[in-house]
């Protein structure tokens, strides 16, 4: 007899189904996230974790495409403009 399959499956890592036009509970997270400040080393990376039950390399994957979806400006344009300034900063150095 085999044992049954038992993969951890984690439903916030997925994206969540959403009206047309309006931004995922997950993606709304990411944001809420973002706009924090986090004391103290690895604090973020902390965060992401527990709060969201991703990697952080997951969740700076996510975030980066979600900063180019008009949704996310609509939803939160102060938060996704900053990032958008940091990101083309970064390129700008590359």
């Amino acid at each position: 007899m085999t044992a049954p399959d038992h993969e951890h499956h984690d439903p916030r890592a997925e994206p969540a189904p959403r009206a047309a036009g309006e931004l995922s509970v997950r993606d709304r997270a990411l944001l809420a996230l973002e706009r924090r400040s986090h004391a103290g080393p690895g604090a973020k990376e902390r965060a992401i974790r527990e709060e969201l039950g991703i990697s952080p390399v997951r969740y700076y994957q996510l975030l980066n495409a979600l900063i180019d979806d008009e949704r996310a400006l609509r939803e939160d344009p102060v938060t996704v403009n900053r990032l958008r300034r940091v990101r083309d900063a970064k390129r700008g150095r590359r």
